[in-house]
């Protein structure tokens, strides 16, 4: 069974709305600064810290990837966007954007430990509010 967490985009994020291709930027951004570090540790960090690699199939184009790793010690992440509707304590209704990021059954440990590590890290630079795989809420946004 797919286990699942959310970053939600709430109107104190710094983005209301984001493509999959922005998400496909974050992490290329991400790999680029972990290379960083590893050149400044004079190690190859960047295999360590983002060892996969971002697959994109024909029906899941603009909506969902994945990453896929051959190492031992990962295999799979989902990531995808949409859009639900919820309401504000007023009672009105409004559109909101998340990213899910999925574990499917053949994910492991690692993978486990690394999509909570890119869910920080997706929460931090989209100031959201992330949703954890053990359904407990990290506050990203300025809050008032």
């Amino acid at each position: 069974m797919t286990v699942n967490a959310y970053i939600k985009l709430v109107p104190s994020s710094a983005k209301q709305t984001i493509t999959i291709e922005e998400v496909k930027e974050l992490f290329h951004y991400y790999k680029n600064i972990t290379s960083k570090t590893g050149t400044q540790l004079d190690w190859q960090y960047e295999d360590a810290a983002f060892p996969y690699e971002i697959k994109e199939t024909e029906e899941g184009k603009g909506k969902w990837f994945y990453l896929y790793s051959d190492h031992e010690r990962y295999n799979v992440i989902l990531l995808g966007i949409d859009k639900e509707t919820v309401r504000n304590e007023e009672g009105e209704e409004r559109e909101q954007m998340y990213i899910q990021v999925g574990l499917p059954d053949q994910a492991t440990h690692g993978d486990k430990g690394k999509a909570n590590e890119f869910c920080k890290f997706l929460a931090k630079k989209l100031q959201g509010e992330l949703h954890l795989f053990n359904k407990r809420i990290m506050y990203f946004y300025p809050r008032k």
